[in-house]
Order: C-alpha cells, then structure tokens, then sequence
C-alpha cells in the first residue's frame, strides 16, 4: 500500500498549481498529493488509487467549476473513499453551496479563496483534518498480533497498554483462531501472552516498558536538565506541557502508562467546550499529544516517577529505572487512581472479568452478556453507556439513593433514555465469585440484610479517588488524604514558611511546599476533578512557573 493521497481539484490551472506546491511543501512527506482540472479527470484518478489500494485522506475541492461543481464531485467521490475528508474551497462567499455541501455529503470545511499565508489559513484546518483521519483510518493489518488467554490478567494489561498507547494490534485466542495457533506453532511458545512482529520477533509475557521499547516509544530523557518537568501525562499535565514549550521552557513529561491519564479511559466526554458532538477521552489525548509533540515536548512512556529531590536550586525526580532528570521548576499531575474495591474475591478476579476503570479493550468480550458497573459518578455513567453498546444488560450498583449528587444531568438523561441499563440504588457489592474468570456476584441491599445472588459477564469498579503521590514521601506537603496541598494551604505548612524566606513570598496559587514545585489537575487538594478544569490548572500554571523561574 502507498502513501495515502490527498486530492485537490481546481479547473483554474494557475490556482491548482498553487495548491499543489503548498500541499506538497507542507505534507509531501507523508501524503502523496494528486491534482486534477475537472471532476471527471478526478474521478478516473480515485479510481485508479483505489485499484492499487491505495486510500485517500482528504478532497480539496474548488465548488465553481464547468461540468462539474465540486458538490456534484464530491457526492461521487464519497462512493469511491467514503472516509476522506472533504473541504470546499471557493473564491466566493457561496452560502447555498455551503449549506448543499453540509447537508449533502457532509463536508468538514468551508475555505475561502485566497489562502495565503498557507500558515495561517490552510494548513492549521487542514493538519486537524488529516491528524482526525489518521485516528479513524483501519489500513489493512500489517501489525502486532497478540495470542493470549481472554481472562488472563497479564493478556488485558497489554491489551490495555496498546490500546491506551493507540499503537493497533490485532487480538487472537488460541481457542478459536487457527492463525493463533499457527503462530504459537512456529515460535514454540510455552506461556502466554505473546507478541508477533511483523519483523518475526516476539515478546513472551512482557512488562509495559518492554512493549515500549519495542515498538519504538521514548522511555528515556534526551537530556539530563530540562526548564519544566511535568510528572503525569493527564489533562492537567499535558496542557502544562503544551503552554510550556510554546512559550519556550524545554519540556518533559513522564508518563507511567499512556497520555491521557484517567480521562483518556473515558469513552465519551460530551461537555467539554468546543466539542459539541463530544469526543472520546483517546481522542482528546491524541490531540493533545500530538500538539505538544508539535512544540517539541518530550514524552517518556512506560516511565514513572519514584522520588523527589528537592535540595539545592534544581528539582530532581528519580525514575522508576534508577536514572534522574534535573529541572527548574516541576510539576506534580500524577492524577488519582480508583480506590480498591473491599469486597471478598475481588482481587483474584481482577484481570479476568474484574477491572477498574472502563477497560474498554473488554467490549467485545462482554458482548451479549451481563456486565455490572459499581459507581455513581460520571465515569462510571460513560463507562455504562459504552458497554451498553456492547452487553445484553448493564446494571449500575449505585450505594446511595440517586446520582443527582453525583453525576452530570446529561449522563442521567442518556442512562434513562438507554433500555438495557439498569441503576440500583442503595446496593453493594459482597463478593466476586469465579475460578478462571468472574462468573456470579453477591449484591447487598438493606445494609446487608438482604444478599442477592446474580450471574455476571464482567465488572467494571469506578468508587472514587486515591491520589498518585506516594512516590513523593515526605519531600512535599500534602493533606491526609495524600492530596498535594497548595497555595495558601501550603503556606501553614511544615517548613514552608522556612523555605519561602528566601523569596521573601508566599506560595503561588498552584504552588507546593517547596518553591518551583508545582501542582495541578485531580492530585491537588481541593480540585474539581473534571478534564476541563484540569486543562484549566495544568495551562495556568506555566503561568506561575515563569513567575518562579524570573525570580530565583
């Protein structure tokens, strides 16, 4: 297969040939760029790639042509690449054309002739585009494939891990797939799981980092000294990473697991701003990685942050594989986890048919079946609507009386509105019951005077937040429930008035214990916990990092 093509269509040479050397200049690398001077000329050139299999990305389609207008091509076009994306470019303020090409063959822009500067005008509409075709493009699977046991703990978390990672990968159980077996034939496998490459190595059982540095993810710094350290790759700490760079501090974040934190579990968040269609919480992080790749961030996967220094005038965080990362100024966005379900079996059931948080990669494992969703707030409201796309039935375990206290009124609405989802209020879960994977659960109702038991496909256990910050011991403040206290709250703090003698100040808003350590996101005390109030904390405190960085 070639490259993917990206199309422009103009019958003013002079034009065409114009968009052409700013198409080429800008994507030539990674995109093949295909010209044409009618809709009929176009049309025999889709054709042809679609022969060789080659697709197609994006239509950039002038509307006022003899023939042909570019609505008209495009209605024949998305027969042959229903996928591409399609943008009309026109040199006149063309309103009925417009609203044609929405209703009819739902165009993604409106461009207006001229384009110049490109920098400006066309490439920041059209890179958007092409980076939302590359998340939705399925090419035919020349990848990873992962031979394991459905129910086996280690088999979800690489599952998990390449998923989280958008690096695809094509699932194979050994129980039903004769390619899985053919595979494990030939490589003499003794346990699983196990990852081919199409290079024809494999991974037998490996850890995250293993996958990480196979397939090509950066696990270590490029340097020993950095401006800005942002431990956690959230919302909260991807937003740091992306105002920084662009404002010129060196960048590094560190991420134990994959870009997106929590949130990037979420399968569909619907109020975020300028989202109105929603968007998926993978989405929103390949978005916001890829943006601050583009300022030239760094970003260590399947690395985690296990000390802090905080002697002398630089921060030092110490790596989970012994190495140590200096900096100016850090900030902690190590986000919050789900606390552990008490309840008898849990544990040994957790990875094979129990799990916490959404687990999306387990839809199709629970397709038909009964999966239950203990929680009452908004992750575990989107968590249920995702399943029910999936699950014959889908029971929430709720222990208080409602969600109104704790989920958005949206999330209600569509719960009520979902026919195969069911809200149990006043109930608990007493126990998990299986042997090689969940199969019953035992719920309580009354207090616990009264027990239930039901059968069970899956569990999916979203009962509130444990914040990251074990890592950091003693070396900054936090409140008794492990959250990082800030601002003023840091200020009456051991030692924090001692240690901001220096700068003759107190602690910035989002400022720690510690001057030049930073907070922000769902591990500080007294945040919202919501993905848009962490993009919030993580953008505005670049802000007081500067602030730190031209007074010491």
């Amino acid at each position: 297969m070639g490259k993917p093509a990206i199309l422009t269509l103009d019958d003013d040479t002079n034009v065409l040939r114009a968009v052409e050397r700013d198409l080429r200049r800008e994507y030539g690398r990674d995109f093949r760029i295909a010209r044409a001077d009618s809709g009929s000329a176009a049309l025999e050139l889709l054709e042809a790639l679609k022969k060789r299999g080659d697709p197609s990305a994006l239509f950039l389609v002038d509307q006022r042509m003899p023939g042909m207008s570019g609505v008209e091509f495009l209605e024949k076009a998305i027969q042959i690449d229903p996928e591409a994306k399609r943008v009309l470019l026109t040199a006149y303020a063309d309103t009925d054309a417009a609203i044609r090409a929405i209703n009819e063959v739902q165009i993604d822009h409106y461009l207006l002739k001229p384009w110049d500067p490109p920098e400006e005008k066309l490439f920041p509409v059209l890179t958007d585009l092409l980076d939302d075709w590359r998340g939705a493009h399925r090419p035919p699977f020349e990848g990873i494939r992962v031979v394991g046991n459905p129910w086996d703990p280690v088999s979800h978390q690489v599952k998990d891990f390449l998923s989280r990672n958008q690096i695809p990968y094509l699932w194979l159980d050994p129980e039903v797939s004769q390619e899985a077996q053919d595979l494990l034939d030939s490589a003499d496998v003794p346990i699983l799981p196990c990852l081919f490459f199409a290079d024809g190595s494999n991974l037998v059982r490996p850890g995250d980092r293993q996958i990480a540095d196979k397939v090509g993810l950066q696990t270590t710094a490029s340097g020993p000294f950095y401006d800005l350290v942002v431990a956690g790759g959230g919302p909260a700490g991807l937003a740091a990473a992306v105002y920084g760079a662009s404002e010129g501090l060196r960048t590094l974040v560190v991420e134990e697991k994959a870009p997106g934190g929590q949130a990037g579990m979420s399968s569909r968040i619907e109020n975020y701003l300028g989202f109105p269609g929603g968007l998926s919480g993978a989405e929103l992080a390949r978005r916001a990685v890829s943006q601050a790749k583009r300022f030239g961030v760094e970003i260590l996967n399947a690395q985690r942050v296990v000390g802090l220094d905080t002697t002398g005038p630089s921060r030092t965080v110490i790596l989970g594989d012994g190495s140590t990362v200096r900096s100016r100024a850090l900030l902690i966005a190590t986000g919050v986890s789900y606390r552990q379900l008490d309840a008898k079996g849990i544990l040994d059931l957790t990875g094979a048919g129990v799990y916490y948080g959404a687990a999306m990669t387990e839809g199709e494992q629970v397709r038909g079946g009964h999966v239950f969703v203990v929680g009452g707030a908004n992750s575990a409201g989107q968590a249920a609507m995702y399943f029910s796309g999936y699950a014959e039935q889908v029971t929430m375990l709720v222990r208080g009386e409602s969600l109104s206290s704790s989920m958005s009124q949206y999330l209600i609405d569509q719960i009520d509105s979902t026919g195969n989802i069911d809200v149990r209020t006043g109930t608990q879960l007493q126990e998990a019951i299986g042997g090689e994977r969940l199969e019953e659960l035992v719920l309580a109702t009354g207090g616990g005077s009264d027990t239930e038991r039901v059968a069970a496909s899956a569990l999916f256990i979203f009962i509130g937040a444990r914040p990251r910050t074990d890592w950091m011991g003693d070396a900054v403040a936090r409140d008794e429930r492990g959250f990082v206290l800030s601002g003023l709250d840091a200020a009456g703090a051991d030692g924090a008035e001692a240690a901001y003698a220096l700068y003759q100040r107190a602690p910035f808003m989002l400022e720690t214990s510690v001057p030049g350590v930073f907070v922000a996101g769902d591990v500080r005390h007294g945040s919202v916990k919501r993905v848009a109030s962490a993009v919030g904390e993580g953008s505005m405190a670049v802000m007081y990092v500067h602030h730190y960085l031209s007074s010491a």
